[in-house]
């Protein structure tokens, strides 16, 4: 697989002269300036694809072309905002960048509580509570309906989780009510072109206005919506060769009394037949999809491969009350040895990042996003290179390894 790392643009802390040192062949990014539903420019496109090339990698693929709530919940201006997306990626399509991955989650991105999280050699990892987040979202949010949809949730994994949030609620402050909404709302999506961003003065009103956009949206409505876009937006990529790969949610359940459409087997069964077109396909997310128990990520690998054009090497850690931790990337659900074999056996040229990595020493002092450190991911980059190298010679496919002599 070609070897990608996600780099938040010219002012990104990481720069791309360390990344060429590492191994990295691909840039995976987005042109952040750019304000939601605005389009992009070829000229923007051109500039940031140049100064990529003048180090010697490629911008392989883009992540994210961000879908604007509108278009997720079907507000009025959709399909001026689904024009917009078009003329997006006919800009991009002619400065030769052609894999588009994207989300369909509302509102939030992707959901951890605590992004600091121990692990036992020393160094932290990005770590989902179910009491935690609930608090978040009964106390915090105040959202209605929150009880009774955490009951259910309780109910499902085996755990009182209301009575949980009670015991918490005992310990919590001022300041760690606010920690946690940095956590959930700020630092986990405010780095990146989306909903919400640092310096928000009223993120918890911003987040109740967003719910409030999606009441009485049914996951049926909602599948129903993402249709409605992909087909859309299906001809201009047949036009441009463009491939549209959707991230799987985040975690893969309902949160906050939002529907979630792409969290198993049968929700990535029925967008791909839903349209039924070669560019329509997924990013293979090994740590979102090991999230969740009922999930297999090897079986589900196998199944969709050939639809796959993008993968996130990454693997999630599930503790016995349910809770989950991103794990080593040789370690937990994913079985990313066994997911290199079967994408390399598929199509070694797929584009694939580590995703995810741990913070280490030398890391914490640096303010690097959260989940985005450089030498945890160059840790994990490492990791999964040596497993490349070995699935390759098994296979009896030439590797290399960028920037040395041979």
């Amino acid at each position: 697989m070609e070897r990608t790392w996600r780099w938040f643009g010219k002012n990104d802390k990481i720069t791309l002269a360390m990344l060429k040192q590492i191994g990295v062949e691909g840039i995976v990014t987005a042109l952040h300036d750019v304000p939601l539903g605005e389009v992009w420019t070829r000229e923007k496109i051109h500039d940031l694809k140049n100064y990529i090339e003048s180090f010697g990698m490629k911008w392989s693929v883009v992540e994210s072309l961000p879908v604007v709530e509108t278009i997720k919940y079907a507000g009025p201006d959709r399909d001026q905002q689904i024009e917009v997306y078009k003329e997006s990626l006919r800009n991009l399509s002619a400065e030769g960048i052609h894999t588009i991955c994207y989300n369909f989650m509302p509102v939030l991105d992707w959901a951890r509580t605590d992004l600091s999280h121990p692990n036992p050699n020393g160094s932290t990892n990005l770590y989902f509570s179910f009491p935690e987040f609930a608090y978040f979202d009964k106390y915090i949010i105040k959202r209605e309906g929150a009880d009774k949809d955490w009951e259910n949730m309780g109910k499902s994994i085996g755990r009182d989780i209301l009575a949980e949030v009670e015991e918490l609620k005992k310990t919590m402050t001022a300041e760690k009510d606010h920690a946690l909404v940095e956590n959930i709302v700020i630092k986990t999506q405010g780095f990146v072109s989306g909903n919400f961003k640092e310096g928000d003065e009223h993120p918890v009103e911003l987040f109740r206005q967003l719910l409030d956009l999606y009441k009485g949206i049914t996951k049926e409505q909602l599948r129903e919506n993402m249709r409605y876009f992909l087909s859309a937006v299906m001809p201009t990529c047949d036009e441009c060769d463009m491939y549209m790969c959707v991230h799987p949610d985040d975690p893969p359940f309902p949160i906050l009394g939002l529907p979630r459409i792409v969290t198993c087997d049968e929700d990535i069964n029925w967008f791909l037949k839903a349209v039924d077109n070669p560019h329509n396909g997924l990013t293979f997310c090994a740590g979102s999809i090991s999230a969740g128990a009922h999930n297999n990520p090897v079986e589900l690998a196998k199944k969709y491969a050939d639809r796959t054009w993008f993968v996130h090497l990454r693997s999630c850690h599930i503790f016995a009350n349910g809770d989950f931790t991103e794990a080593s990337h040789l370690g937990g659900r994913a079985d990313i040895i066994e997911l290199a074999r079967i994408f390399e056996k598929t199509n070694p040229n797929l584009p694939m990042r580590v995703d995810h990595g741990m913070t280490m020493l030398g890391d914490e002092e640096r303010g690097y996003n959260a989940g985005y450190s450089f030498l945890g991911r160059m840790f994990a980059m490492g990791q999964i290179q040596g497993v490349l190298a070995t699935v390759d010679r098994e296979l009896g496919i030439e590797y290399k390894q960028p920037g040395f002599f041979d």
